[in-house]
């Protein structure tokens, strides 16, 4: 078959969409059944009358809706196929959407965004649930097709949701009453699961004749960062907890009552729930949904292993306290301003710091807790009162006992930060000089390394000093030496003028010396360096003039200067608790170096990424050190994103490079505990639950 002259994955795309130019149009025509069936079964007029209109604009639209859902599905799988054929792995905005709905993202959507939301997420568990048995089966071998071992299930982009995405993309392009579009999607739900089911039995029998096997499904622990329990939140296969257990047999929660909740849309006239929601009434329902919001949030809290199990079952015991303070504010878990919230938030977030009861502060944290436990469980009025107070003595009880070293490493890194980026704009200087090029490698490395932060150095200390004192005497000192040493360490300069050489050398020597101690330079490496300027030297006085005109041809090195990583003075390094034990680089290198991996130089080419997007300040980490592991939270990044500092539970402050991060990370010794509050990832749970219990009424 021609086929096989392509690799099988692109050949199964390639028939995929050939096959759908097949099943779509089939697909439309059990819609228009479907309808047909719902109009004849409609127990009223008016309902009658909905269906008609849905299957008369069917009829009208048939062909359009057809080119335009080939049209999106061809989009689709032409952007599945990178060169290597290694599969897109990345869902469509809408499927996006559904998997990473959040809280806030609720409280910013119209209720017409909501209705669209819901629908998608029913619609797409009903064509799941029908086609979901070939759908594991096709994902294996696409797996295998793309050269993984193990099965990736968001490597396939043929899954349910993207079709279903691309299936929106194409009506909403139409010009047709939404109402019209909702019709269609929840009436052809089925007849799509259908129709994808026979799709992907197709296209796994294709790839099995074709000699592909199916890749192995591999069991692995879910990561803690974002929601420990993703099961009750998720519609993945094996979930371990049933949403149903969570929202009862009877959940009130839908996507919609939680929106309305959200923005303020229900009438919550009158003091009391005398029905407990039974009625429908405003008041009922507001009380009802926050209680359900605040039972939900506790039960997600709960089951977040990242908390030690005496912080969770303490913060259960805030439940009562809770419920009576939706009562009055039904809405107080959304304010993250709100007293409540925040000591919510503060308590969770302390709690991270732990690993163990027996962690150094976890007893006194403990005791505040129950202290702070109690005072909201004790009777009498006035609840909402209560909340601030106790926050505040929560705060102040919590306040960083070592916050003076903390500042001192913060000041540390802001100054080691300005420095470094003074040396780059030096280095800069330095290589644009015409001498710079022809020098020897040893001699530019160290010139764009060490001598620029030297110079650099000198240059912060002028503008922090007296503006009346010549304070920049020392960088221009340090900068005037340059001619004489790139001239004296090129062989066949310097050969030809050995009385200028040795004049030369003293005073060059002398300054390089006073440079590199203005900076604490370390002296083996320094040694290092002068010996191999030194050998430069004799060779230069040693040169006969027989040699010269082969000295002079030779053509300066062509060795690659590697841009210097951030570098800090010792003392720095302690004041910051800088990490020089795990296998980092902290001098920036002069000798002969090997490369660094491709994968940095690569990312050293990339532009420069925000901070943020590496590792957001506020998250929690698990950093292996050689024989134990540290938590510790990542409380501040330099405003370039070239430093970030670490502290841990007992007040140790750890910093590191960006390159020292990203290096941990991918050697597996840095691990993210979360990188969001634990409220915040407990309320996003929340928002699932209800888009997921919509999708089931």
């Amino acid at each position: 078959m021609n086929a096989r002259a392509e690799s099988p994955y692109d050949a199964c795309l390639a028939e995929a969409l050939a096959q759908s130019r097949e099943w779509v149009p089939r697909w439309l025509g059990k819609l228009n059944e479907a309808l047909q069936q719902r109009e004849a079964a409609a127990p009223s007029l008016q309902e009658k009358q909905v269906f008609i209109q849905a299957r008369t604009v069917l009829a009208s639209h048939r062909e359009i809706v057809a080119e335009r859902f080939l049209s999106a599905l061809g989009e689709m799988l032409n952007g599945a196929r990178p060169a290597g054929g290694s599969g897109s792995g990345s869902p469509s905005p809408v499927a996006r959407k559904l998997q990473t709905l959040s809280f806030d993202d609720l409280e910013l959507m119209d209720d017409q965004q909501v209705q669209e939301t819901v629908d998608h997420a029913r619609v797409q568990q009903v064509v799941k649930m029908a086609a979901d048995d070939d759908l594991v089966a096709l994902s294996a071998r696409l797996s295998r097709a793309q050269g993984l071992d193990v099965v990736r299930v968001d490597a396939n982009p043929l899954r349910p949701e993207e079709i279903l995405s691309a299936l929106m993309r194409a009506l909403s392009t139409l010009h047709v009453d939404e109402s019209v579009r909702s019709r269609w999607l929840n009436t052809g739900a089925v007849p799509l699961g259908q129709a994808l089911q026979q799709f992907y039995q197709h296209l796994s029998g294709l790839l099995d004749a074709w000699g592909v096997q199916p890749a192995g499904y591999a069991v692995i622990q879910a990561p803690e960062s974002r929601g420990v329990l993703a099961a009750a939140g998720s519609a993945r296969r094996g979930d371990s907890v049933p949403a149903a257990s969570l929202l009862g047999s009877d959940a009130l929660l839908t996507l919609d009552h939680l929106h309305q909740l959200l923005v303020g849309n229900l009438d919550q006239s009158g003091t009391g729930v005398s029905d407990q929601g039974a009625s429908g009434s405003g008041n009922a329902m507001v009380r009802t949904l926050a209680a359900e919001v605040v039972t939900l949030l506790l039960r997600r809290i709960a089951e977040d292993t990242r908390l030690l199990r005496p912080v969770r079952e303490m913060i259960q015991d805030l439940k009562p306290a809770l419920i009576q303070l939706a009562r009055s504010d039904p809405r107080f878990f959304a304010d993250r301003q709100n007293p409540a919230r925040r000591l919510l938030d503060a308590i969770t977030a302390r709690s991270l710091a732990f690993t163990s009861e027996q962690d150094a502060g976890f007893a006194p944290f403990a005791e505040l807790l129950r202290d702070t436990v109690q005072t909201l469980q004790a009777p009498g009025p006035h609840l909402p009162e209560r909340f601030p107070e106790v926050l505040r003595r929560f705060n102040q009880a919590q306040a960083p006992a070592k916050e003076p070293a903390r500042g001192l490493a913060v000041q540390t890194l802001v100054r080691v930060e300005q420095r470094n980026l003074l040396a780059e704009r030096v280095a800069g200087e330095l290589q644009a000089r015409n001498d710079f090029a022809r020098a020897p490698g040893v001699v530019r490395r160290f010139l764009t390394g060490p001598w620029a932060q030297v110079v650099a150095q000198a240059r912060l200390q002028a503008a922090a000093g007296d503006p009346d004192l010549p304070g920049d005497a020392a960088a221009l000192r340090f900068m005037d030496i340059l001619p004489d040493l790139l001239w004296s360490s090129q062989l066949a300069q310097a050969s030809r003028n050995r009385p200028r050489l040795i004049k030369v050398i003293p005073p060059l020597l002398r300054t390089l010396r006073e440079g590199l101690d203005s900076i604490d330079y370390p002296r083996p490496q320094s040694e290092a360096f002068f010996q191999a300027l030194m050998g430069l030297h004799e060779a230069a006085y040693k040169t006969q003039h027989s040699e010269l005109v082969s000295a002079s041809d030779s053509p300066p090195s062509c060795q690659m200067d590697l841009p210097a990583e951030p570098w800090m003075q010792a003392t720095e390094a302690r004041n910051s608790g800088f990490m020089d034990d795990m296998d980092i680089d902290t001098q920036p290198a002069f000798q002969d170096t090997e490369p660094m991996a491709s994968d940095w130089q690569a990312l050293r080419a990339e532009p420069a990424r925000d901070a943020a997007q590496l590792l957001p300040v506020g998250t929690w980490v698990d950093l292996r050190e050689e024989h134990n592991t540290v938590r510790c939270q990542l409380t501040w990044a330099s405003p370039h994103g070239t430093l970030f500092l670490f502290s841990g539970s007992g007040g140790r402050s750890l910093s590191l490079t960006r390159r020292g991060l990203e290096r941990l990370q991918g050697l597996g010794r840095l691990r993210v505990v979360a990188d969001h509050g634990v409220v915040e990832e407990a309320l996003d749970e929340v928002a699932r639950l209800a888009l997921q219990n919509s999708g089931r009424s």
